[in-house]
């Protein structure tokens, strides 16, 4: 699949998403209680994820100018959340954050968000496409996920990163909002752990201090206050065990585009 392939497809699944947008969709959560919105996702998602193993990690989101920037980029999903310990966190602008790094590797460290800004980084202006039926181009900064899988030196037998978050699963819930994603998308160029937005630091609705930006992929999949980054063989042992909230709920977990 060519990169003009690639964006046909993103346009396509663009418009199916504000379609749904224009038929008075409220949001994720009411798509998932549905019975007819999973399947729709189902129809595609394995064609999807075959052309995606087919397709080369060089292959690119589209990306854009600085003259396409959204005048705004809004909130998908939490926009603050519900977490006394988060919550301390942001009011010392985050000095005490650490990123949690461990399951199957060799070297699990913590990252403090200083550590996170010294890695080799990228920037890339790219549009976020939502199942909730909107799109916004944003400016993002981030360490690329591949410097830090680097230094903790993943087993030979890892397949997933899980991102587990600040935010709770469900309203007044405890356990975390979580995703994942393959090592294949983990190693693309594309895929960084953001902390600036549109040349200033990340703002809490869009995920503050560190979200997942993987391009290649649906809004849903972005993961906002990243805490912790647990590296597995399978999801036998995480929360629903189909590799993230919104997979637990009937969506496919292969989200590209």
């Amino acid at each position: 699949m060519n990169e003009f392939d690639g964006i046909a497809r993103r346009r396509f699944l663009g418009r199916i998403a504000a379609s749904l947008g224009a038929l008075g969709v409220a949001g994720c959560d009411r798509l998932s209680q549905t019975d007819w919105f999973p399947k729709v996702l189902g129809v595609a998602d394995p064609l999807n994820h075959k052309l995606a193993r087919l397709a080369t990690r060089k292959t690119m989101a589209q990306e854009f100018t600085p003259a396409d920037l959204s005048p705004t980029f809004r909130s998908n999903g939490t926009s603050e959340p519900d977490n006394p310990q988060y919550a301390a966190l942001a009011a010392n602008r985050f000095a005490d954050y650490a990123l949690q790094v461990d399951g199957l590797v060799t070297k699990p460290r913590r990252f403090t968000l200083a550590e996170l800004r010294a890695l080799p980084s990228r920037t890339q202006i790219t549009r976020h496409d939502c199942v909730e039926g909107w799109s916004a181009i944003g400016k993002w900064q981030g360490a690329k996920l591949s410097a830090l899988l680097d230094l903790v030196q993943p087993a030979p037998n890892v397949r997933y990163v899980v991102f587990h978050c600040a935010d709770p699963m469900e309203e007044g819930g405890t356990a975390p909002y979580y995703e994942s994603i393959d090592m294949d998308d983990a190693y693309h160029v594309q895929t960084i752990l953001a902390y600036a937005l549109n040349d200033a630091p990340l703002p809490t609705k869009n995920g503050a201090p560190i979200r997942l930006r993987v391009e290649r992929q649906l809004g849903y999949k972005h993961a906002k206050y990243v805490m912790r980054l647990e590296l597995v063989e399978s999801f036998a042992n995480i929360a629903g065990g189909n590799g993230g909230y919104w997979e637990d709920q009937g969506y496919q977990w292969y989200a590209g585009i």
